[in-house]
């Protein structure tokens, strides 16, 4: 046993120290790098399943929301132009009802139906990191993955709930206990905008500027660790408590332009990468090998990057057509939300063996195919200007 823990501690190591060195080789993005490297090194037995590793890996994908929600700015999204909003609605709305329509139509299993419109910010934290958070369509990706993320959160959060205490008056109270709970985080922010609002010293009080005890780093990860007992507590989705602290950061902290930079290299250095070589090492490379597992795979990745670029036909009166295509790709990761849904419909037996793994290595292809994507993109136009 304490030979396995070291040959894991040396082995995550070496992963974490090198995949950024690979990925630049290869010319492909950090985060598939780390999930390919995870699974191979655990086909190789160099990895496996050990408990704390597990906990480090849910806190680093814990951790990762709760970096996306320090990405967003509540303020930009409140103040963007009805149209924009309006758009960004409508973006939701025809990703439900195109995932429905080709759920009907391919004989799609109602958790594959559910997964096809689920919408993550969470690796939009990594494309802000490689492209600058300055890009219009990052910005414009930002405001609609909010609204399809809390949506996709709440759908999360019904599956999670009715698989565990099923259809009736258990579901309606723990439904109407995270309607309290949204609602009270909304009263709360209204007052401490009030509060803020009339005593602005009081946030230097709580994160000064001239600190020597890196009391902004102790502030956010008290909020992190609050928000995520509040929802062990009231058994809601741990997920949404992340992301909820990361937004509460954003809105009232955002005088502290380093903190960010200090949480991010936290997350990106250490929790994050932990999180996603543990994807690859939940999916098992002999799953290859069975008939309509990398098949299945790559249909559920077409229907669901070519939905998003459907309903991206909203957003090109925003924008760009090219824009909104970016846009399209960049929420076509819901990785960390796909993972819980199939682990969830797994567990729940909802859906068999074979459809968990192409589920799973379906998040994979999306990551994949999307940032590269997103990078070809992004490469064409940009030698298209400078012509």
């Amino acid at each position: 046993m304490h030979s396995n823990t070291t040959t894991l501690i040396l082995t995550l190591s070496i992963i974490i120290w090198l995949s950024p060195f690979i990925a630049k080789m290869l010319k492909i993005p950090t985060a598939p790098l780390e999930i390919i490297l995870g699974s191979l090194f655990a086909y190789a037995g160099y990895l496996g399943d050990n408990e704390y590793f597990d906990i480090i890996a849910e806190m680093g994908f814990l951790y990762l929301m709760f970096l996306a929600g320090m990405e967003v700015n509540p303020k930009q999204i409140t103040q963007s132009s009805q149209n924009t909003l309006k758009k960004s609605i409508l973006f939701v709305i025809t990703l439900g009802f195109f995932a429905i329509l080709f759920g009907f139509i391919l004989d799609f299993n109602a958790i594959i139906i559910i997964s096809l419109p689920l919408i993550s910010i969470g690796l939009l934290a990594s494309l802000s990191k490689v492209y600058g958070k300055k890009e219009p369509w990052l910005n414009l990706a930002v405001t609609v993955g909010v609204i399809g993320e809390i949506t996709s959160i709440i759908a999360l959060t019904i599956l999670d709930v009715a698989s565990s205490v099923g259809f009736g008056w258990k579901l309606i109270m723990q439904l109407a206990m995270f309607t309290i709970f949204i609602s009270s985080v909304y009263m709360m922010y209204r007052f401490l905008v009030v509060v803020f609002w009339w005593y602005p010293e009081f946030k230097n009080v709580l994160m000064p500027h001239f600190d020597t005890s890196d009391q902004d780093v102790r502030m956010a990860m008290a909020v992190f660790f609050i928000m995520i007992s509040t929802m062990l507590t009231m058994h809601l989705e741990l997920a949404l408590g992340a992301f909820i602290a990361g937004v509460a950061i954003s809105a009232f902290f955002h005088h502290k332009k380093e903190l960010e930079e200090k949480m991010s290299s936290l997350g990106f250095g250490f929790l994050v990468p932990l999180f996603f070589v543990h994807v690859g090492v939940s999916f098992d490379l002999h799953a290859l090998m069975l008939p309509g597992v990398v098949s299945g795979a790559l249909l559920i990745t077409a229907v669901m990057i070519l939905i998003r670029v459907f309903a991206a036909f909203h957003l090109r009166y925003i924008r760009t057509r090219i824009d909104a295509l970016l846009v399209a790709f960049s929420l076509s990761m819901p990785l960390t939300l796909l993972i819980a849904v199939a682990t969830i419909g797994y567990t729940s037996q909802q859906i068999d063996l074979y459809t968990y793994y192409q589920l799973i290595l379906a998040s994979l292809f999306e990551v994949i195919i999307s940032m590269l994507a997103i990078k070809i993109i992004r490469g064409c136009c940009y030698n298209l200007k400078n012509r």
